[in-house]
């Protein structure tokens, strides 16, 4: 089922310019296929992306279902350098090798040291840049594809497209890739996965996205690949949730009773230029845990903060629908009964 709104319609402004060769309307919603989707979570979604080009993926870490897609359009392309957002997997390969740990201090400039934590909160390029001269650009490539880079996320999903991972030592160096993401093109359903096996504690599953509401209700979960970063876990959520409370993404709105974990990413795409927002997110208060990935494309006003805004609004969005404490999906049935 394809569905256009008056909403989307009105969406179809010019809503970036300037040098970065993206569309400049905002039509999130048209052609988007629905009807196996959970229709609570993607108004919510599609409240907060507004008239933004960008878009939104919501999926439950725990069966690696995709509740949503905002703008398949976008979600399914070959992907987009993952900025910042490489930190997280970059952090867990440095554990899992014994390179540091997460009281390690990097001098990151003049007298100026970070530990993961703060590292991880405020994005610094300086200690990511370090990790990745530690680990060498072999074991940053193998954590890269331990982590599903370079291959499709998703299960029998025929309009999907798998992001890129260079087989060489970018021209930038390994500090650029473990900083910035340098030699990676990453889609949103790949950090969408990656962000559920940190959410789950290691199980790295195929994104499902069923067709239609009898799909969902039988869907079984398919495990692509157990990780063994399930002791390291524990070490980054600390600097997740400083991003959220005090760092890069606290335009989210940091509530101490509703812990949301998270990471940024800020950069122009090498490939297209395009100026790029990530943020990536999941939950873990409530009977229904969530992944929310939300990428916006653009001018200079696009960024990682702007992108956990619309991440926040997503769940606040929720939130006032209590999604999160009571067993909740809304199918296209029950939306018609409304």
């Amino acid at each position: 089922m394809n569905v256009v709104s008056s909403k989307s319609r009105a969406r179809k402004k010019a809503v970036s310019s300037g040098p970065w060769r993206v569309p400049t309307y905002a039509d999130s919603t048209e052609g988007d296929f629905i009807d196996g989707e959970d229709l609570t979570v993607r108004r919510a979604a599609v409240d907060a992306l507004g008239p933004l080009n960008g878009t939104v993926v919501v999926t439950d870490p725990m069966t690696g279902r995709i509740l949503t897609i905002v703008n398949q359009k976008l979600a399914f392309q070959n992907g987009y350098q993952p900025c910042s957002t490489i930190k997280v997997p970059v952090a867990l390969a440095a554990l899992s090798e014994s390179v540091i740990d997460r009281g390690t201090m990097i001098r990151v400039y003049g007298r100026t040291t970070f530990n993961m934590t703060t590292a991880l909160a405020k994005s610094n390029n300086q200690y990511f840049a370090a990790l990745g001269q530690r680990l060498g650009f072999e074991r940053v490539s193998y954590y890269a594809k331990m982590f599903g880079l370079g291959e499709k996320a998703g299960l029998d999903i025929e309009q999907e497209r798998p992001g890129l991972l260079t087989p060489t030592v970018p021209k930038t160096g390994v500090g650029m890739m473990t900083s910035f993401g340098d030699g990676i093109s990453m889609t949103p359903l790949e950090y969408a996965a990656i962000i559920g096996s940190i959410a789950n504690g290691g199980t790295l599953y195929y994104l499902q996205y069923p067709r239609n509401q009898a799909d969902a209700q039988s869907m079984i979960p398919r495990v692509k690949r157990r990780l063994d970063i399930e002791p390291f876990i524990p070490e980054v959520k600390p600097g997740m949730m400083g991003a959220v409370e005090y760092g890069t993404a606290r335009r989210i709105g940091f509530d101490p009773d509703e812990p949301i974990y998270g990471k940024t990413g800020t950069c122009t795409d090498s490939r297209t230029p395009t100026h790029l927002g990530w943020f990536g997110s999941f939950t873990e208060v409530g009977k229904n845990k969530l992944v929310v990935v939300v990428l916006l494309t653009g001018g200079r006003p696009v960024s990682g903060p702007a992108a956990s805004g619309v991440a926040g609004q997503v769940y606040k969005n929720l939130g006032v629908t209590t999604y999160f404490t009571a067993s909740h999906q809304t199918s296209l049935a029950a939306l018609a009964n409304n």
